[in-house]
């Protein structure tokens, strides 16, 4: 059975018939699965940037599981092993996966992003080379936030961070506290957080943060806000992070990072932006593009296992895997408000 996506704001259990077992797979039964916005995107409108529900699909794809069992060809897992899913299947033959870069791989099968079918499912088969064993210490619940911490430890190397660096995170959502988390864990010593919400904002806190700037979604407090977000930090911002990715956060990251620094856009809250770059550009400003991330499961599974990162305080609500837990679990998460990351335990 899985959940499926077969209309507007319209989830349904189903059967769910899994593909056969090739020699390098595995079949995993799924046991904790997060929502991700962008699973919420589709729920509320069948789209998600470019890619767009045109057919029935199965949702979800922060998720880990059990090895139930393997193909001919896989040595490095065996049945009974515990496993977090990096969900995304690159083709390995185009020239940016032969860069490494396959995260751009422009043939990428992703879990739940159309028209592939995701792994809210009680069982999946997936590649072997793509599911890491998750050390003893860590959880099933935490080796499926291994997917949103991926995008905070994938951004973080884009933009060079380390001790020398001081951060600015713009957003204090599920991607922006997890950005902050990875930053700390590369040895950032300070870090500025700014959102619209004084609940999110008390959890970054909690969580680590130098200072929170509390700002509006007003462009005219661009200027006002800059000064204050400035002051909070007490010294030159050398990289921004604009994990929600709208006009206004935009501006305020160009504004705000010092002259010759980085600003990382890491989320696409607005498909086309129009943002003030010639004047940091004269600071030579520099724009980074983030998307996913590339082999990170390993680090982030050090993170976790050294306790350099704690990512239980994320998880604020949990639900079974019911029609009516489904539908619940959805709509807690479309809320916002208190809810930071919803997990199904399957």
């Amino acid at each position: 059975m899985a959940a499926w996506l077969v209309g507007l704001n319209t989830l349904k259990i189903q059967p769910f018939p899994l593909p056969s077992l090739g020699p390098h797979d595995v079949r995993v039964r799924m046991k904790a699965v997060g929502i991700c916005g962008s699973d919420v995107h589709y729920l509320k409108t069948m789209r998600c940037a470019d890619f767009i529900v045109k057919e029935p699909m199965v949702i979800g794809h922060e998720c880990a599981g059990i090895i139930e069992e393997v193909g001919e060809e896989v040595k490095h897992l065996v049945v009974g092993d515990r496993v977090a899913l990096e969900p995304g299947i690159s083709c390995w033959r185009c020239n940016l996966c032969k860069e490494g870069r396959y995260n751009l791989c422009p043939e990428m099968k992703f879990f739940a992003t159309p028209p592939v079918h995701g792994s809210l499912a009680n069982q999946v088969v997936h590649p072997a080379d793509l599911c890491f064993k998750l050390p003893e210490n860590v959880s099933l619940e935490e080796g499926a936030m291994c997917e949103p911490l991926s995008v905070g430890v994938h951004a973080c190397r884009r933009a060079e961070v380390g001790p020398e660096t001081n951060v600015l995170v713009m957003g204090a959502g599920p991607i922006g506290l997890v950005t902050m988390l990875a930053a700390r864990a590369f040895g950032v010593p300070k870090i500025v957080i700014v959102d619209v919400d004084d609940n999110r904002l008390s959890v970054a806190k909690q969580l680590g943060a130098y200072g929170i700037v509390k700002v509006t979604t007003s462009l005219e407090d661009v200027g006002s806000e800059v000064e204050q977000i400035q002051k909070t930090m007490g010294s030159n911002i050398d990289v921004t992070f604009d994990c929600a990715g709208f006009n206004k956060t935009m501006s305020t990251a160009l504004a705000a990072t010092r002259c010759g620094g980085k600003v990382c856009l890491v989320g696409m809250g607005h498909g086309i932006m129009t943002v003030p770059l010639t004047p940091a550009a004269a600071r030579e400003v520099d724009v980074v593009g983030v998307f996913r991330y590339k082999n990170t499961w390993p680090l982030c599974l050090e993170f976790l296992t050294s306790g350099k990162i704690d990512v239980k305080p994320l998880i604020t609500h949990r639900f079974g895997f019911s029609q009516k837990e489904v539908e619940d679990a959805f709509e807690t998460s479309a809320r916002g408000s208190n809810a930071i990351k919803v997990m199904f335990n399957l």
